[in-house]
């Protein structure tokens, strides 16, 4: 505190200081958790309340999940905490009861990784972190429900994610009625022979391995041996979301490479239509909803059969299969299963050099030129490269369409997860298939009219022409021709004939993959499966959940050299042998066998991918939720046809993963009778980020940005030049600044005010830690109007207050409450500081009705400054449940309007009429006024324009 706020102090020893915010706040704080404020009732439960509380209207709040980090928060993070407790207050003190909470995303990699540091246990590093973060939340005065609170790392709770993986797993997907369905149903139609088996033997007469591996073909939840993403430097395999553009780790930044390995999926592509249907009835931001539909990516097209003289056919699938006449060649992904059944032992006779790589033997070929992919991302495979590489397998397929033989290469430009990871090559058409038809002399054929003057030729064309808009030419057999047709014509048209002749059928294609859910970590929720002595897996019975992570002595999986492709995973938790080898009773009547353990554990995925559903029941021990509470809180309602969280914040970086893949489990729940909510979140808000200045020397190093000063325009750091920027926020930029800093200096309603102040909350705003104190002497004002300063005692007056003041009274709660309600927060703090000032230039006591409800309108705001004055006031309720001040619309409405009056465009006089005026008043006022009278000089009028209360526009003869 400066010298000259303490000299302030000793004069006036009752004005709002930060000693007094600090002593005020504090004190508040443990009031609400004494008498339990927050506390939102259940109808029902362990949690059930204040019956008359829980008969209003709800309203669910929540906030994105926090991870724990060892830095604690810095200003920027409490943004959309902050946003969501002021948004909860308003809710409330409307009529709401508001279940409003906040727990820890526990479980990742940070904190493993500092284990592996340090040696400390990541659960002693993660507690000890949520601890410190508690504190600065706490400090921040959030209106949180503390019962509902909880962290992923409790076994209580990851005993039910747990119960959710195993009813994931015992479901599958029964596209006739849409939805998931117990994979028991699954089982007995195929014992009573409703559903064929694939090979047409009974189900009686397969292996338990053979019924195993067929059941895999449908559980939501699976194991497979999948091309996957495998960081040797990090020892894990990663989800295709967690890599970068540059085709390297988001965590670490290590080379990511394609490996096979066997691992567990979610099958959330049965789910494709539905994510993207349902996207329709959420009060999302577009700009997410997009993000998901590319996600998902669904396109129409077919599926066409390629004979294979010696292995059947290759299956493609396209969405221009109007093309098809044009398809000279196709190409395999490196890693397609088809490869090594085609491959001859020889190349055939005639092979065109280049096509063969210089190698002596298509087997050669093929398994050089797959090392050489392996090392490539598919970011990297993708990329728009000058030189496309492949080489040729030395097959060669049938054009269904065409009959001629068309040769097989395999290339890196092609990738197993998208289609069925194959391609015809229309090269004339399409700019990858014409660069590589160019690079291995292929031939082209032209099917699509071009609509320039480059002519049918494509060997004298510079690039592939493609268009919707062209017809078809050069596309004809015996029995059906498209030529002179439009595209979509001729894609029915060509779409039909493959289906008569048997070669291929209308389809449609999803982008979205299979979600990848395994991790080779140690520091995230075990999988409650073993596999008996011939490798069946086998879900644990509820009665053995939760099965908890045990203690390792290594915490870290193997990791290997970054550049290692061929480096296999190794778990840590496969080093605790009397874990993994167990003898159990599953209660299946096999008895106690030996089994192993999976040593894999979960991605940091699974914890936040049904958080909400916990947050309504947290204290259950005997279900997921409770099903009357889920109703209650999430179910569908008027408005909300799938249910689901009132209102969402969070950031936007999560528009694709988290928010994916809560909604998919969502789905599997609501499908076997959970839950009511078909979607987790019906609304959500995605918050802007607080930047800084970032100051950086001339090595490119991050400076700290409280030690550089400004002379003359630029900036120096002890006496060097630095650069600045802005940019995010952070520990390692040497630029964070902590809430614990600003509390200090001006308390946390300051804070509040500020950050709710800077801008609209959906834009990114940059901190200035000097414009902090505007806020800070917007409290000290209030403070004044209701406190004197030098006695402490409550200056209002129980006298009528002036109708000036009503009139800026009434339009304040009117604004407040509308921007409050929209999330406006910056525009109500704008309309309350007017307020104010009007209050304290209006000079004398204020009128006791007055200052209830200023108190009342910046409650939500400021809450600790709030219940101070509530109480001062003689209050002895909190102000927390108050009702929001209601306008009386009689002062919104101005008294009078200026009128403008035009002639000819030009303003001719002014009048101060009545807002309700009607159009023919507000006429005939204005033909009698003396100015227009004199300015028409009886000239005659043509035309009298009125817009009441604001114009008249007059069109003189």
């Amino acid at each position: 505190m400066s010298e000259t706020n303490s000299a302030a102090e000793t004069a006036a020893p009752h004005r709002y200081t930060a000693a007094m915010a600090a002593d005020i706040e504090a004190r508040w704080q443990d009031f609400w958790d004494a008498e339990g404020t927050y506390e939102a009732p259940n109808p029902t439960g362990d949690l059930a309340g204040d019956p008359e509380l829980a008969a209003k209207p709800k309203k669910f709040i929540m906030d994105m999940f926090p991870y724990p980090s060892g830095a604690g928060l810095h200003v920027g993070h409490p943004l959309g905490y902050i946003a969501t407790d002021v948004y909860a207050r308003h809710q409330r003190m409307t009529g709401h009861n508001v279940l409003h909470t906040l727990g820890f995303d526990a479980f990742g990699l940070p904190a493993e990784q500092y284990a592996v540091q340090t040696g400390t246990h990541p659960r002693a590093s993660t507690e000890a972190n949520m601890e410190n973060m508690k504190v600065q939340l706490r400090r921040l005065g959030l209106g949180h429900d503390n019962r509902r609170s909880f962290a992923t790392i409790e076994a209580e709770y990851y005993k039910w994610t747990q119960w959710i993986f195993l009813q994931i797993f015992n479901s599958w997907y029964d596209a006739e009625a849409g939805k998931a369905r117990p994979i028991a149903e699954l089982v007995e139609q195929f014992e009573n022979g409703t559903r064929a088996t694939p090979d047409g033997r009974e189900w009686s007469a397969l292996s338990a391995a053979e019924r195993a591996d067929l059941l895999g073909q449908y559980r939501l939840a699976y194991a497979s041996d999948a091309p996957v993403n495998w960081s040797p430097g990090l020892g894990t395999v990663l989800a295709n979301e967690e890599v970068t553009a540059d085709g390297r780790s988001e965590r670490g930044n290590f080379p990511v490479f394609k490996a096979k390995l066997r691992q567990w999926n979610m099958r959330i592509t049965a789910y494709a239509d539905r994510l993207l249907d349902d996207l329709d009835g959420l009060d999302w931001p577009e700009a997410i909803k997009l993000q998901q539909r590319n996600w998902i990516g669904r396109s129409e097209g077919a599926r066409v059969e390629f004979p294979v003289d010696t292995a059947g056919g290759i299956t493609v699938f396209t969405t221009r299969q109007d093309t098809l006449f044009g398809a000279t060649y196709m190409v395999l992904a490196p890693e397609h299963d088809m490869v090594e059944r085609i491959i001859p032992a020889a190349w055939p006779e005639g092979t065109h050099p280049v096509w063969t790589g210089g190698h002596a033997s298509p087997a050669e070929a093929v398994t050089a030129y797959r090392k050489q992919a392996a090392a490539k991302s598919d970011v990297e495979r993708q990329a728009e490269a000058k030189d496309k590489t492949g080489v040729f397998t030395g097959a060669y397929a049938t054009n269904p369409v065409s009959g001629e033989k068309v040769p097989v290469f395999i290339a890196d430009y092609v990738l197993m997860g998208y289609g069925t990871g194959a391609i015809m090559a229309v090269p004339a058409h399409d700019a990858r298939d014409f660069a590589f038809a160019r690079a291995f002399e292929l031939p082209m054929r032209c099917v699509v009219q071009p609509s320039d003057d480059r002519g049918t030729d494509p060997s004298t064309w510079d690039d592939a022409f493609g268009s919707y808009d062209a017809k078809l030419v050069n596309s004809a057999n015996d029995e059906i021709s498209l030529d002179g047709l439009g595209v979509v014509e001729a894609k029915a048209r060509i779409t039909e004939w493959l289906q008569e002749h048997g070669v291929g059928e209308g389809t449609v294609n999803f982008r979205l993959r299979d979600w990848l859910f395994s991790r080779q970590r140690y520091w995230g929720e075990p999988f409650p499966i073993v596999y008996d002595e011939e490798g069946i897996a086998h879900p644990l019975p509820e009665s053995m959940l939760p099965l908890e992570l045990p203690e390792v002595e290594d915490y870290s999986p193997r990791t290997f050299d970054p550049e290692d492709a061929s480096a296999q995973p190794e778990t840590p938790l496969s080093r605790n042998a009397d874990w993994v080898n167990v003898t159990l009773d599953l209660g299946d009547g096999a008895g106690p066998r030996k089994y192993r353990r999976e040593t894999n554990t979960m991605p940091n995925w699974a914890g936040s991918c049904w958080y909400e559903l916990r947050y309504l029941d947290p204290t259950n021990d005997r279900q997921l939720v409770d099903p009357s509470i889920e109703q209650y809180w999430m179910g569908p309602r008027e408005g909300q046809p799938t249910g689901g969280v009132d209102l969402y914040v969070g950031g936007a970086e999560h528009a694709v993963l988290h928010l994916l893949y809560a909604r998919f489990w969502s789905k599997v729940l609501h499908d076997l009778g959970h839950i009511s909510s078909a979607e987790p979140f019906h609304k959500l808000y995605n918050q802007g980020m607080i930047q800084a200045f970032v100051y950086r020397d001339a090595r490119g190093i991050a400076v700290p940005a409280a030690e550089v000063e400004e002379r003359d325009g630029a900036f120096y750091y002890e006496g060097e030049k630095v650069s600045r920027v802005l940019g995010k926020m952070g520990k390692s930029l040497k630029n964070a600044v902590t809430p614990d800093e600003i509390c200090a200096e001006y308390g946390a309603d300051t804070l509040r005010l500020y950050e709710m102040a800077m801008g609209p909350l959906d834009v990114s705003r940059p901190w200035d830690t000097r414009a902090v104190v505007g806020q800070y002497r917007l409290l000290q004002r209030l403070w004044r109007n209701v406190v004197d300063e030098e006695s402490g005692e409550v200056t209002v007056v129980d006298t009528e207050p002036g109708e000036d003041t009503l009139r800026a009274l009434h339009k304040a709660i009117d604004g407040v409450g509308q921007d409050l309600e929209g999330m406006r927060f910056n525009t109500a703090i704008a309309k309350i500081t007017e307020l104010n000032n009007h209050l304290t230039k209006a000079g004398g006591p204020l009128s006791r009705s007055v200052a209830e409800r200023l108190v009342l309108l910046i409650a939500p705001l400021a809450p600790h400054i709030a219940e101070e004055l509530w109480r001062r006031l003689g209050h002895t309720d909190s102000v927390v449940h108050q009702d929001f001040p209601v306008a009386d619309p009689a002062y919104v409405v101005d008294e009078t309007v200026t009128c403008v009056v035009q002639i000819k465009g030009k303003v001719r006089a002014r009048l101060e009429i009545s807002p309700s005026i009607t159009d023919e008043e507000l006429e005939a006022l204005a033909l009698a006024d003396a100015a227009v009278v004199a300015a028409l000089g009886g000239a005659g009028i043509r035309k009298v324009i009125v817009r009441a209360p604001k114009l008249v526009n007059i069109v003189p003869a």
